[in-house]
C-alpha cells in the first residue's frame, strides 16, 4: 500500500522544503519507490534537485488545471527510486482558478494522485507555507501530515492554525487525515530556545514525536551547514554529504517511519 504524506506548516522558514527534499531522498535510498509532489509556487524542492524552469515544459500547475495528466509531468532525479513532479511560479495564480470551480476543487489533487499512487511506496507533498486551497489540496490528499517545527521562541505559536486546520479537514474532505509527528527542525544544543522547544514539544506531544526503535529518544534536526549547503548545488544532503549530521537526522527520520 502507498502512503500518501504532506509536510505542512502555515509559518516560512521552518525547514519544511528541507524535509520534503531530503525525507523523500532517504526513503528512496532505502529502497523505497518515492515520489516528491512541489506544489509550492517557490519552486524551492523542484530547484533543490538541480532543475529549473528551462529543464521542463510543464508543471504541476498544469495538473491541478488539468491540463496534463500527473505522469506526464513526472521527472527522474539524481537519486534512484526517487521521482518528481515540478513546480512553478505560475502555481500562483492558481488560487483563483480553484474559487471560480465547485465544491470539489479541494479534491483536485487527490483525484490527480491516484492515476499514479499503485507505482509508488511513498507520495511526499512539498505545501507552500500558506494555510489557502493548495495546502488544502494537499491535505485532502493525504494519509498524514508531518509538521517540521522551528527551534525557536515563536515555534508554537502558530501551531494552532496548522492543528486546526488539520482538524477541519478532517472533519469534511478526509477523514482518515492524521498527524504522523512533529519533527523539531534548526536546532542548535548551544541555544537554550532550542531546549525549550524540544522540551515543549515532549511535554505536549511525546507520542506524536519520531522516536528511535527502543529509545526515549526522538529525531531533531539540527542546524547544518551541509544541509543547508546542498539544494544550492541541486543535491540533497544524502547525495551532498550523508556523513553530516543534517542528513543523519534525515536518514533516521525515514527509518523510523519505516518502522
Amino acid at each position: 500500500m502507498s502512503e500518501v504524506i504532506t509536510i505542512a506548516n502555515q509559518k516560512g522558514g521552518v525547514g519544511k522544503t528541507t524535509t520534503a527534499i531530503n525525507l523523500s531522498a532517504s526513503l528512496a535510498m532505502l529502497g523505497k519507490k518515492v515520489l516528491l509532489i512541489d506544489v509550492d509556487p517557490q519552486a524551492n524542492a523542484t530547484t533543490g534537485f538541480g532543475f529549473n524552469r528551462n529543464d521542463y515544459e510543464f508543471n504541476i500547475y498544469h495538473v491541478l488545471t488539468d491540463r496534463k495528466k500527473l505522469s506526464e509531468v513526472i521527472l527522474e532525479t539524481e537519486v534512484p527510486n526517487l521521482f518528481l513532479a515540478p513546480s512553478n511560479i505560475g502555481l500562483v495564480g492558481i488560487e483563483q482558478e480553484f474559487t471560480d470551480q465547485d465544491s470539489d476543487y479541494k479534491l483536485i489533487l487527490k483525484n490527480k494522485i491516484k492515476e499514479v499512487l499503485n507505482r509508488y511506496d511513498y507520495i511526499i507533498i512539498d505545501s507552500p507555507p500558506t494555510l489557502g486551497s493548495i495546502t488544502v489540496n494537499a491535505l485532502g490528499a493525504s494519509d498524514s501530515v508531518i509538521i517540521p517545527i522551528q527551534c525557536e521562541f515563536y515555534a508554537l505559536e502558530g501551531l494552532a492554525l496548522i492543528l486546526n486546520t488539520v482538524k477541519i479537514i478532517k472533519k469534511t474532505i478526509n477523514s482518515k487525515l492524521s498527524i504522523k509527528g512533529f519533527l523539531p527542525t534548526m536546532y542548535s544544543s548551544q541555544n537554550n530556545l532550542s531546549k525549550e522547544t524540544v522540551a515543549n514539544l515532549k511535554q505536549h506531544f511525546e507520542n506524536k514525536l519520531f522516536k528511535y526503535k527502543d529509545s526515549d529518544d526522538f529525531v531533531v534536526v539540527p542546524r547544518n551547514v551541509k544541509l543547508a549547503e546542498a539544494p544550492s548545488f541541486g543535491k540533497p544532503a544524502i547525495l551532498y554529504d550523508s556523513k553530516s549530521i543534517g542528513s543523519i537526522a534525515y536518514q533516521d527520520l525515514a527509518n523510523c517511519i519505516l518502522g
